[in-house]
């Protein structure tokens, strides 16, 4: 992965949590990434990661949870939500078909672009997206790219 590349790290309660985000802590450190940790505020602190990243259903509670410094991203699945404030960016998905569990159905090329015009904060496009749809984005105000299972080497 490029440096400064976004890594986000989704523990939730794992019993190896704390290890394995020391571990990724570390990695991104050596490499130049940006580790963020989701939903997890202790976690990030210990960690030293460089913020945390929200479900949706927490990008409320962003003024309370950010520290100085801190990078806060969220995900979004509408419009509505990707105009919380306090957010740096947002994580909008499902894009396109997705295999993964929590995948809603696909936004779209049109109405992602809609979505990200309207956005309060950057948007990264997540949820089907590979070097075939990815393209497809090109036209559109995404910031970037996101994935949930890439085999990177880390």
């Amino acid at each position: 992965m490029p440096r400064g590349t976004g890594l986000v790290y989704r523990g939730f309660g794992a019993p190896d949590a704390a290890c394995v985000a020391a571990e990724l802590s570390a990695i991104a450190r050596r490499r130049g990434l940006v580790l963020l940790i989701g939903a997890d505020r202790g976690l990030a602190m210990r960690c030293k990661a460089q913020g945390l990243h929200l479900p949706e259903r927490m990008a409320g509670q962003a003024p309370r949870l950010r520290r100085p410094g801190w990078i806060l991203t969220a995900a979004a699945h509408s419009a509505a939500a990707a105009r919380r404030p306090g957010i740096d960016a947002f994580v909008v998905s499902a894009v396109f078909p997705s295999a993964s569990r929590s995948a809603g159905p696909p936004l779209g090329v049109l109405r992602f672009a809609q979505l990200a015009r309207r956005a309060r904060a950057p948007v990264y496009a997540l949820g089907g997206v590979n070097d075939v749809t990815a393209g497809r984005l090109r036209l559109t105000p995404a910031a970037g790219l996101a994935g949930v299972d890439l085999h990177a080497g880390v």
